[in-house]
């Protein structure tokens, strides 16, 4: 059984991971490298032609791209393996598992650990002001953590207590307010930023979402299903 359950989760992890961090090369990495234009001084005013930049990829881009690629498909075998192994536990308690509801996980897993910490702590790029790093990261674990729980309430929760604690943990961390800068300042233009954190969160809700629909299907394909 658990080699089954680590035999999915690399199976989805790796693939959802892949096609996250294509994605990102082409929908996020435009927007950073620009932004990142903007925070060492290169271009002075919005709309100025990054495409130098962009398309000028030597050994250095080619690596962090290639590392960029290595570290997502890891990171979503880490949340594979997280999914797959609450989805061992919500099967014990006769939830089906399929492709269908692995794609309400996944939807499940982007509320936690995307959209919950980003209503107050929205992606951030290059150049902009922000509180001390030890001090939001703690904020975001200590969210996500709770959105997490949240959603497992929602889901598997069967009673109106059980859903009011969710609606509590969802609300918590943003009624303690996330870590800010002293004041706001930088060199990006809030466009920018703004269409940065707007993608980063589409590919996320993508990945997610097959993340989920592939940890189903192969939770499936492996036999673990008691259907």
């Amino acid at each position: 059984m658990f080699t089954r359950i680590v035999a999915s989760a690399v199976f989805a992890g790796a693939g959802a991971g892949l096609i996250a961090a294509l994605l990102q090369l082409v929908f996020v990495q435009p927007v950073l490298l620009h932004a990142e234009l903007y925070e060492s001084g290169q271009l002075v005013h919005f709309g100025a032609d990054p495409v130098s930049a962009i398309q000028d990829l030597g050994d250095f881009e080619l690596m962090r791209n290639a590392l960029s690629v290595l570290f997502t498909m890891l990171t979503y075998t880490g949340y594979a393996l997280v999914i797959v192994a609450l989805m061992s536990i919500a099967s014990d308690r006769d939830a089906v598992i399929d492709g269908r509801t692995g794609l309400l996980w996944g939807l499940a897993g982007f509320v936690a650990a995307h959209l919950a910490p980003a209503f107050s702590l929205p992606p951030e790029v290059p150049g902009v002001a922000s509180a001390e790093v030890d001090i939001r990261q703690v904020w975001w674990f200590a969210t996500v953590a709770a959105a997490a729980v949240a959603m497992w309430l929602i889901g598997f929760g069967k009673s109106w207590s059980a859903w009011g604690a969710a609606a509590v943990l969802l609300v918590a961390p943003h009624l303690i307010g996330a870590p800010e800068p002293l004041e706001f300042s930088g060199p990006v233009p809030p466009e920018i930023a703004a269409l940065f954190a707007a993608r980063a969160l589409g590919v996320g809700l993508f990945a997610w979402a097959i993340l989920g629909s592939f940890c189903g299907f192969f939770w499936t394909r492996n036999g673990m299903s008691k259907d």
